[in-house]
């Protein structure tokens, strides 16, 4: 299905926007570090050509425009240790619930936060693989999921606890759904390149500090069997877009300036998100936090109360 390797969307400094073939430093696998591309011609769901025409990377966007995304789907509760922390039972099926394309934002984007997200506390950060329909998919069997798979990237599902649990009447999207609230990137990695996407190592680190630091084999719903489900008597297109899920967290000490408190080996893998901890560690206006998935790359995005918005 797709040509490319490492599909970016970046802004080249020529002033144009352009989709290419990342050109990566000797021995850098995180395409975020990425200074050229070639340029590809064509449509990136269909066919296309990477040209031999390399142009230098200014800025990198979001992999897919806002014209290209169909629907952002969302699973909660997916990785088993996240349940278990949550103090809900492990799901028989996949909790699905949607963001709109507004929330997507490219990888170096700021996450701004309006004035209704500013009234109590309750910020928070999801790593999660995103994987991209390539190929339109519907009753599609387990076993053959993987092939409708365009590329898969790294995002941040920016949820607000309060609006998510508290406010928003059993609907989790008024936590979760303002413009920019789901930075993904760095570019898409094609799914011929990550044959196995349940083998993946993830993590999240805010101002520097891991705070998240998990694998995706502890999905309960894993990407094919989540791709099979979703198509049940449902079509998939083309540029749906799927964040999969967070992982659990771990008891660590921090303070209000969000330092780490290292005691002994009991705090060696922070594992989740700040609502799961004791006591809660929300994002903070000026927090900078980055969001990385093994063998793609890294999303970093500061927090910011002022007025902001994607670039998509």
């Amino acid at each position: 299905m797709a040509s490319f390797s490492r599909l970016i969307r970046f802004l080249s400094k020529d002033g144009k926007i352009y989709h290419g073939e990342a050109i990566l430093p000797t021995g850098a696998t995180d395409i975020a570090k990425v200074t050229q591309g070639r340029v590809i011609k064509g449509d990136i769901f269909g066919k296309h050509d990477i040209t031999d025409q390399v142009v230098d990377v200014q800025l990198l966007l979001a992999p897919l425009a806002r014209d290209d995304v169909k629907t952002v789907r969302c699973l909660g509760l997916n990785y088993e240790q996240h349940a278990k922390e949550s103090k809900m039972p492990l799901p028989k099926f996949p909790v699905l619930f949607y963001k709109p394309a507004t929330a997507l934002a490219g990888p170096f984007e700021n996450i701004p936060v309006p004035a209704p997200a500013q009234e109590v506390e309750g910020l928070d950060y999801e790593c999660e693989l995103v994987a991209i329909i390539g190929k339109q998919a519907r009753d599609v069997p387990e076993s053959r999921a993987l092939e409708h798979v365009l590329g898969y990237a790294v995002g941040n599902d920016i949820s607000h606890r309060d609006w998510q649990l508290k406010r928003g009447g059993g609907q989790w999207a008024l936590g979760k759904m303002y413009d920019g609230w789901g930075p993904f990137g760095p570019g898409l990695v094609s799914s011929t390149m990550i044959k196995d996407p349940q083998s993946l190592n993830i993590w999240t680190k805010v101002n520097g500090i891991t705070v998240q630091d998990s694998s995706t084999k502890d999905m309960i719903f894993g990407v094919a069997k989540t791709i099979s489900f979703l198509s049940q008597g449902t079509t998939l297109l083309p540029g749906d877009v799927i964040f999969t899920g967070t992982s659990v967290s771990q008891p660590t000490d921090i303070d209000d300036n969000h330092s780490q408190v290292y005691m002994a080996d009991l705090y060696l893998r922070p594992q989740g998100v700040g609502s799961g901890r004791s006591p809660p560690l929300w994002l903070k206006d000026g927090d900078v936090v980055e969001v990385g998935l093994q063998g793609i790359g890294t999303c970093t995005n500061k927090v910011d109360y002022v007025k902001s918005r994607p670039k998509l």
